[in-house]
């Protein structure tokens, strides 16, 4: 939380990341004056604006204009004015209500869709990782000759997600044998944890059956410690927030490296953390810019998250409601299978 300040300075903050979030233009003492209908005059903003920008909250771009926040005045704003329960707009409701309604099919066109859809929602870059493999609990193993020493693995989750994997043998396997292998890994495997194979066995007494399975086994291990897929929409849309060009090829760049985008995500989400604002990134190419995010629950799992990526000049309050929203329809989606 930002260190505290007095009423009347709380308010002419408040106004000025409004202000400043609608028209992009550095706001004066007698603006806030005029739209925060306090009953002082515009001297006694500017002295408040004054201490207000010695203490750090606000920044005089040049000497003649007026101040915008800076990262720790946004901070304040987000702390204390920005209510993380609101609802959005009706309309917004409506259509993020109507899209889950219809979402249907594979796991990773839901994830595009609704990267697609919190980008539509917000005009800012949409980020929304899948589960993690190390928390996908098996539901059947199934073994798949490719050629006579190669064989497709394929390990379907609980939620209907299929990972793949393809098998060097050492000597040939029949049909009968991937089959019997098959079974066998499923019965012993079902409901558990991808994360959790650490110390089952594959044995059965039959060497090459047992090779098989080990094999198997081995490769189903190597899965869990694969990154969560990630889907990343309107990255153009959050460089067009900023004007200089350089700020623009750093975002996107930024962007374009999902693993960083994920850890960024993460490490928002293990500080306990909705919002984090520019040097609180640790990212110098988004030194301009603000992460929301929040995780989606599945059957009371935390199992993945959404979060957007735009300039720290955003619209705070639209934006949390917006990422809440859809965390909370995608969860309900996908725990209803």
């Amino acid at each position: 939380m930002s260190g505290s300040i007095d009423s009347r300075k709380a308010a002419i903050l408040r106004a000025v990341v409004d202000e400043y979030v609608k028209g992009a233009e550095p706001v004066g003492s007698s603006h806030v004056a005029r739209v925060a209908g306090m009953q002082v005059s515009p001297a006694t903003i500017r002295n408040e604006m004054n201490v207000l920008e010695h203490e750090g909250y606000l920044v005089q771009p040049h000497t003649s204009a007026g101040r915008i926040p800076t990262d720790k005045g946004y901070r304040y704003y987000v702390d204390t004015f920005v209510d993380e329960t609101q609802n959005s707009d009706v309309m917004q409701f409506k259509s993020v209500e109507e899209f889950f309604t219809k979402a249907h099919g594979a796991l990773a066109e839901m994830f595009s869709d609704t990267s697609r859809l919190l980008t539509k929602l917000t005009n800012y870059a949409a980020v929304v990782t899948g589960p993690s493999p190390e928390t996908s609990l098996i539901r059947s193993i199934q073994l798949v000759s490719l050629d006579p020493k190669r064989v497709l693995l394929l390990m379907v989750d609980s939620k209907g997600a299929v990972e793949k994997k393809t098998l060097d043998l050492a000597s040939e396997a029949s049909e009968s044998d991937l089959e019997s292998a098959s079974n066998f890994l499923t019965k012993k495997l079902r409901g558990v944890p991808l994360g959790s194979l650490g110390d089952a066995d594959s044995s059965s007494g039959d060497l090459q059956f047992d090779q098989l399975c080990t094999l198997s086994l081995d490769a189903l291990k190597e899965l869990k410690g694969e990154a969560e897929s990630v889907y990343i929409e309107g990255a153009s849309k959050v460089a067009s927030a900023f004007d200089a060009v350089d700020t623009v090829r750093s975002v996107l760049a930024t962007l374009e490296q999902h693993f960083l985008v994920v850890s960024l995500i993460r490490d928002v989400l293990s500080k306990g953390q909705k919002v984090a604002i520019g040097s609180e990134l640790g990212i110098e190419p988004l030194a301009e810019c603000s992460v929301v995010v929040s995780p989606y629950i599945v059957e009371g799992e935390k199992v993945g998250s959404i979060g957007l990526v735009g300039p720290t000049r955003m619209n705070y309050p639209k934006v949390l409601a917006a990422v809440n929203l859809v965390s909370t329809g995608l969860g309900k989606r996908l725990s209803e299978g």
